[in-house]
């Protein structure tokens, strides 16, 4: 059964599906849409190649807990970098500095957020990692002096995807 991918390429919950896609090896068919007029999305549950999720319960409620915390605490403070100016500004590029430091203490010196393996955490923040540049453009500051773990993880993640999946780097951000 073939997998179409119904998305925006700004998205990054629409590439959140297509790294962990290509991760499980899954076939998809991608579809530009505009997303305000959203149709039914399909999602095949492949159980035995490369899991996003522990299986231990306690893990895998960690690993939503992060997902989450990502979606709320990198999102919405890195939005604010380029849509608001001054004191707004400042706060959304000291909130996500401060959300970026806990996440990279969460990574500690693992190369990926749940160990060995790439998982649904890495899944979620490897779509902002696009956007650092554009953050720290907007708000002044350097991510990697910040958070120089976060950095490092970064790239080696780019590369361990790229080795694996044999594509451009543009596929992760365009």
């Amino acid at each position: 059964m073939a997998v179409t991918l119904l998305d925006t390429r700004v998205s990054p919950f629409g590439m959140r599906v297509r790294i962990a896609l290509e991760e499980k090896g899954v076939k998809y068919e991608y579809s530009e849409q505009d997303l305000s007029s959203k149709g039914p999305m399909l999602r095949k549950v492949w159980n035995n190649k490369s899991p996003l999720l522990p299986s231990n319960p306690y893990q895998r409620a960690q690993s939503r807990f992060w997902a989450d915390f990502v979606d709320y605490k990198v999102y919405f403070p890195g939005r604010k970098t380029w849509t608001k100016k001054g004191q707004e500004l400042e706060a959304g590029k000291n909130g996500l500095i401060e959300s970026l430091k806990l996440l990279e203490g969460e990574l500690g010196d693992k190369p990926y957020f749940e160990g060995d393996k790439l998982g649904y955490v890495d899944v979620a923040l490897i779509p902002f990692y696009s956007w650092f540049h554009g953050y720290e453009t907007f708000a002044n500051f350097s991510i990697e002096a910040e958070c120089p773990k976060l950095i490092a993880c970064r790239m080696r993640v780019y590369l361990n995807l790229f080795q694996i999946h044999k594509k451009s780097m543009v596929f992760w951000w365009s």
